[in-house]
């Protein structure tokens, strides 16, 4: 358990150097690339949801492990175009916590859908973390470079949440998938959090 949770920290940790090396780039391209990749790690609610979409992907498995982040990534571009032109997207908030909860149940639940409806989903919630990131760039921050820092970012929490499975699926069948679904647990329980205002 305790290699399991150092091994999901150090992933979050890798996913966090870029931020460091171009922390004292100056202004422009760079300062949007950073902008926009701070803001998928800035806050419990996105970084849960992209790890849950990586293990989610680890839990289906086949042409899911890419399919669904690659899904995930295209429509979040989409959501976060809309979110820079000004495009209005009803009920962002509550589409990003509930990203969480749903994720994280069907995770814990260890729901075997199809990759087509997995992509479905991801799809869907996809859309209000892009908006959430388009919405929120500075005005500074020159937009194709910081929509690439925010695609980065996520594309590495769906590694970080990949890695996470692969890492916890070493335990054995029993013990793996135990933790896991503790993981999807948690998660679900903390968007039930972002929903109510309680985090």
């Amino acid at each position: 358990m305790k290699s399991v949770f150092k091994s999901g920290v150090l992933a979050l940790a890798a996913a966090a150097l870029p931020v460091a090396a171009y922390a004292h780039t100056g202004v422009g391209e760079a300062a949007g690339l950073v902008h926009g990749f701070s803001h998928p790690i800035s806050g419990l609610d996105h970084i849960l949801a992209m790890v849950m979409v990586g293990i989610l992907a680890f839990q289906l498995g086949g042409r899911a492990v890419w399919a669904v982040p690659a899904t995930f990534l295209l429509v979040m571009a989409l959501g976060g175009a809309f979110g820079i032109v000004g495009i209005n997207v009803p009920f962002v908030e509550t589409g990003i916590a509930l990203s969480v909860i749903v994720l994280g149940a069907v995770v814990a639940l260890n729901i075997r859908v199809s990759t087509a409806v997995a992509m479905g989903i991801v799809g869907l919630f996809a859309i209000f973390h892009g908006h959430a990131h388009g919405a929120e760039m500075p005005e500074t921050a020159a937009g194709v470079a910081y929509a690439a820092g925010f695609m980065i970012a996520t594309a590495l929490l769906h590694v970080a949440g990949l890695g996470l499975g692969l890492v916890i699926a070493r335990f054995g069948e029993r013990r793996g998938a135990f933790v896991v679904r503790s993981a999807g647990g948690f998660a679900a329980v903390a968007g039930a959090g972002f929903l109510t205002g309680l985090i």
